[in-house]
């Protein structure tokens, strides 16, 4: 369909794709350097590290403890990284970046081959500068890599469905793309469990009905597919089935006689859906109504906007036009009405959202869409930088007023080098704040909140001393990975009551919130204080802790003490 304003975004994209591209990536890039932040990112690193010390690739452990929560392939790669360039943050978080980047590249790949060139970069510009993928790739968890995976996976599939069926004197093509989709398939499957199917296949069912290709549903192809991505997968059933259902005698959730097979397919996604598995939720139907308004900035209110056109435009789809749609209409719904329900749970959506964002953009017809646009997106030019001028006048960073003012220009420059009343102008401004805002929090925020970050910054005060060959950590206090990944001598968890068998071979070395001294001394042993660390748990921030005058008043203190047998 033309459109007399589509010259003016290929202009601009044959301009700029590629310099606001590799900043983005860069900005992301970021998080590589940034510790591993409490709690699920340092948990899971303390169990790469583990697996990759050990040598042992089938079980998962925490604690010297079975583990039974997620699947294995984050953790292999994890290790495997570890393996590479040694037990640190930036080994465990590159692998994770990787397959974003992965993802950038299938949005591309996907963008391209349903609506050409200007959409698939438009698409790929909106996907590495949305929010909460930006915030996954510094929190790292299992989202990076299913962001990566299911886009793969779902744009093999669709070449493989609109090419014609392999055959005798055709193309390998069709086999290559159903080999590939179904392997990425199946690493997803690895990672998060079997919900992922439905976000690889809903986009495909809805675009075939809606489409009306009643044989989609009857090719032997995507048998084929089902059959390749259950063989992939076997690696992860034969772990659980090593670790745990060969062995109904160990104890986990409280249990014995626990599946880890029937963990995998049922309690760990159906069970948290129907609140009936062992890990349980309070879910709300808006949940993630609201959560994108700011996990997908600065482009959630166009998304929205391009729901509602695609929805309007039903009748005119073409073949592959509902995939994307589908496939986010499909999980936004099954993560709506779940009842475990967490923000970063939508990434895996988000290349299809800036699909559908970017489709939206490139097809405005109308005065008054455009006027829409332009009015949303100045609106949000103007909070971001608002919001970064109080975050940093509030938290109270060094020379906070040189950093002010450095904020105000660098605010203003879009405004100035990019001029003018047009779509492309007005996107370009918002990518630039967005990037603005990132760069802030990845490269000033995040360094300066974890200092208070007890654990991480325990362990790296006893890696720069001497002296200290093991730290034990007490049952009876919070849990705190970050210190057992980044402490470089062995950390080992007990209960109080057996210090004292640890105290045969002379003093040890206790990291615990600094309360817990007289907890020791009113058990008849001498502390002696080493270090003292302030604490908040930064993966959820408040006002309270933001706001400088009154961060004293949250935080906890937590002490590396030196216990003796008393008196």
């Amino acid at each position: 369909m033309n459109n007399p304003h589509n010259a003016e975004w290929e202009t601009w994209l044959q301009k700029w794709f590629v310099p606001l591209l590799i900043p983005a990536i860069l900005v992301n890039a970021g998080g590589l350097l940034i510790p591993i932040l409490e709690p699920d990112g340092a948990l899971y690193a303390t169990i790469a590290k583990t697996m990759a010390r050990s040598g042992d690739f089938i079980d998962l452990y925490v604690d010297g403890r079975d583990w039974l929560d997620k699947p294995h392939f984050p953790f292999w790669m994890a290790a495997l990284s570890f393996r590479v360039f040694g037990i640190n943050a930036v080994a465990y978080k590159l692998p994770a970046l990787l397959f974003w980047a992965a993802g950038a590249w299938y949005t591309w790949r996907l963008a391209l081959s349903l609506y050409g060139k200007p959409v698939a970069r438009l698409s790929t510009l909106i996907y590495v500068s949305a929010a909460h993928l930006v915030i996954s790739n510094n929190d790292v968890r299992a989202e990076p890599y299913l962001t990566g995976l299911i886009i793969g996976s779902v744009y093999h599939f669709y070449k493989v469905s609109r090419l014609p069926a392999p055959g005798a004197g055709r193309s390998l093509r069709p086999w290559l793309h159903l080999l590939a989709g179904s392997l990425l398939a199946a690493a997803a499957l690895m990672t998060k469990g079997p919900f992922v199917l439905l976000t690889i296949a809903g986009g495909f069912v809805l675009d075939w009905i809606i489409g009306k290709e009643w044989d989609q549903f009857r090719n032997i192809r995507w048998w084929v597919a089902v059959a390749l991505t259950a063989f992939f997968t076997l690696p992860e059933l034969y772990c659980l089935y090593r670790q745990f259902d060969l062995h109904p005698d160990k104890q986990v959730f409280g249990h014995t006689g626990v599946s880890g097979i029937r963990f995998f397919f049922w309690d760990s996604q159906f069970g948290r859906f129907f609140n009936t598995g062992p890990i349980k939720g309070n879910g709300d139907p808006f949940f993630y109504f609201h959560t994108l308004l700011w996990a997908f900035l600065p482009w959630s209110l166009l998304l929205y906007a391009a729901v509602i056109g695609k929805c309007r435009g039903i009748r005119r789809a073409i073949p592959g036009d509902w995939i994307c749609a589908g496939a986010a209409l499909a999980s936004f719904v099954l993560f709506s009405l779940s009842r475990f329900q967490l923000p970063h749970y939508l990434n895996i959506l988000f290349p299809f959202f800036s699909i559908l964002t970017a489709g939206y953009l490139y097809n405005i017809r109308r005065k008054g869409e455009r006027q829409f646009v332009r009015i949303v997106q100045g609106i949000i030019n103007v909070i971001l930088p608002v919001l970064l001028l109080l975050l940093g006048w509030f938290f109270h960073f060094p020379k906070t007023p040189l950093l002010l003012a450095g904020l105000v220009v660098l605010s203003l420059l879009p405004f100035l080098l990019f001029r003018g009343s047009s779509l492309p102008v007005s996107i370009t401004r918002s990518f630039w704040l967005a990037l603005l805002a990132f760069t802030f929090v990845n490269f000033l925020l995040y360094p300066a909140i974890l200092r208070y970050q007890a654990g991480t910054q325990a362990g790296r005060w006893i890696g720069r001393s001497t002296g200290i060959s093991a730290v034990y950590l007490l049952q009876e206090a919070p849990v705190n990975y970050s210190i057992e990944f980044d402490c470089p001598a062995p950390v080992r968890r007990i209960p109080m009551d057996s210090i004292s068998g640890a105290l045969i071979k002379g003093p040890v070395v206790v990291f615990a919130p600094a309360a817990f001294a007289d907890s020791l001394s009113a058990r008849g042993y001498r502390t002696d204080t080493l270090r003292e660390f302030p604490n908040f748990h930064i993966s959820q921030l408040t006002g309270e802790f933001l706001n400088e005058r009154t961060r004293g008043s949250v935080l906890e203190k937590y002490s590396l003490m030196q216990v003796r047998a008393g008196p």
